[in-house]
């Protein structure tokens, strides 16, 4: 418990009110005074707690002794200065010399956790560290200690250092029942090539989405796949049951070679994309309004239907739109084969594309990251960061049955072959295009 300690009285108040008039220095010179008294109080039920203990001349083993140096420490109420009680403990347990240690004001602390936490947060969503000089002092006042561009230089190392210890982390232990796989491509201030990331993100038997892989490939290639896939196979990774991606030739190419048991299931947000690009742009809102409504519908059958007829429209003026479509249509129909409430999530890749917003501002504010390697890095920590707010699958519990090879047909359980032969029974429920972007 604290005690509450009356320091000043009548005029010394007032001059405390005249030297710190605004209300932001009022909170930091209250936050100081708290402070020392706690670390009175610590100190006190430290020396009173080993009181009894004494040497042969009958001394204290521990006592006081003075006071440390001053101390500038920045907390989320700004820079206050510090002076620390000591302590000086003679006990020696088990060959050992004790040492007192504030729990409240650690050695060589500069600034609190939360603070520290905020620096790497500030610079990812897109502060540059010149901006650092001027926007510190304004929240943490003229005096913030330990803060300062170059805290941003040695965070960026260690950065690196956690990346090249994550991305050779065991898999073992992880079972992906879906995955989903993009290239996000963002310059590099000091390279003439563009940096390539190889992103995959995973969602485990219990609906959690998780950050599996980010490397550097070179131009979305097949061979920069295989090596990616290879190596998740070899630190224990299986083979997910679908993968979901754009139109990239070099990633499927991988995955059928690593994985080939793994199902291929088309972004419908690229292939929309891609076919509208090569239509006139006075088209394009009503074929954006037939696609949508393929991308949306109930059954495979009458995505098909509906994909049918878009060709038979379109045909004669647009060969190329109905040849993007018509290129693998089975790929964009997957999801059927999957259980209704999960078709939101597997139409697209927007769990990496939404993330990688992210990745873009910060790439706005810095003109791209120094070299690759502090490239890789950043995009891993705004993964990680972004990582803790995904919210899980819908329905996770159908997830061990998808894994265990349940059937499903137009989005439903089927209980026996004959049954999936013959058709559902009843058409799953149309989905919302809001839907899918709130799920990622």
């Amino acid at each position: 418990m604290l005690r509450v300690i009356e320091e000043t009285k009548g005029q010394e108040v007032e001059s405390v009110l005249e030297k710190h008039p605004t209300l932001d220095e009022l909170a930091r010179e209250g936050v100081r005074r708290i402070l020392a008294v706690a670390m009175e109080e610590e100190v006190e039920a430290y020396v009173a707690k080993y009181s009894q203990e004494r040497d042969e001349e009958g001394h204290a083993l521990v006592v006081r002794n003075g006071k440390a140096r001053p101390r500038k420490v920045t907390l989320g109420a700004g820079t206050v200065t510090l002076t620390a009680p000591r302590v000086n403990d003679k006990r020696v347990v088990e060959g050992e010399r004790q040492r007192f240690t504030s729990k409240i004001l650690p050695p060589y602390l500069r600034r609190s956790p939360q603070v520290a936490e905020v620096l790497p947060l500030l610079y990812l969503r897109g502060l540059s560290t010149g901006d650092f000089r001027e926007a510190l002092p304004a929240l943490l006042g003229e005096e913030a200690a330990g803060l300062s561009p170059s805290s941003i230089t040695r965070l960026v190392s260690v950065w690196q250092e956690e990346y090249r210890a994550w991305r050779t982390r065991s898999l073992a232990d992880k079972d992906y029942v879906y995955v989903w796989a993009d290239g996000v491509h963002f310059n590099i201030r000091l390279e003439e090539e563009r940096l390539a990331a190889l992103v995959l993100i995973g969602a485990r038997q219990d609906g959690t989405k998780e950050v599996i892989a980010l490397e550097d490939g070179y131009r979305e290639s097949k061979e920069s796949w295989l090596s990616m896939l290879r190596d998740l196979k070899e630190r224990g990774m299986q083979a997910p049951v679908i993968a979901v991606g754009d139109g990239a030739l070099g990633f499927w190419a991988a995955v059928h070679e690593v994985w080939p048991e793994t199902r291929e299931q088309r972004c419908w947000v690229h292939k929309i994309a891609n076919i509208l690009d090569k239509l006139p742009k006075g088209l394009q809102p009503k074929a954006k309004a037939a696609l949508h409504e393929m991308m949306y519908a109930a059954d495979k059958a009458t995505c098909e239907r509906l994909m049918k007829k878009f060709s038979e429209d379109y045909r004669a003026k647009y060969p190329k739109a109905v040849a993007s479509l018509e290129d693998k249509p089975e790929s964009l129909l997957s999801h059927f084969d999957f259980p209704a409430e999960h078709w939101q999530h597997l139409r697209t890749t927007n769990p990496i594309e939404s993330t990688f917003a992210t990745v873009r501002l910060r790439q706005r504010a810095t003109k791209g990251a120094g070299s690759r390697n502090a490239g890789l890095a950043m995009a891993f920590k705004l993964l990680l960061a972004a990582q803790g707010s995904w919210r899980k699958l819908n329905s996770a519990e159908l997830l061990p049955l998808v894994r265990a090879g349940v059937l499903f047909q137009d989005g439903q359980h089927v209980e026996r072959v004959e049954q999936a032969r013959k058709g559902p029974k009843s058409k799953a429920k149309n989905g919302s295009e809001s839907q899918d972007q709130v799920a990622a």
